[in-house]
């Protein structure tokens, strides 16, 4: 799930080696939260004109979980 975001949000942003991805331990119902980590420059490219990339990124992660039997959630800082 980490490599997904890392594709993402490489094709988004300006400076690529700025992106990181972080999961934090799964919570009590069992969604991993993942915190998207890119420079101040680029944190407009991802989360979009109200929040449309940013909408389509968690939508793309939460189905690929869903896929796999998991939930995620995508948290941008």
């Amino acid at each position: 799930m980490e490599q997904l975001i890392m594709v993402i949000a490489k094709g988004l942003v300006e400076q690529k080696d700025a992106v990181s991805v972080s999961a934090d331990p799964p919570l009590e119902d069992g969604t991993v939260v993942y915190h998207l980590h890119v420079s101040q420059e680029d944190m407009g490219r991802v989360i979009g004109k109200q929040g449309r990339i940013a909408k389509a990124i968690r939508t793309v992660v939460r189905a690929a979980a869903n896929k796999a039997g998991t939930k995620a959630s995508v948290e941008i800082d």
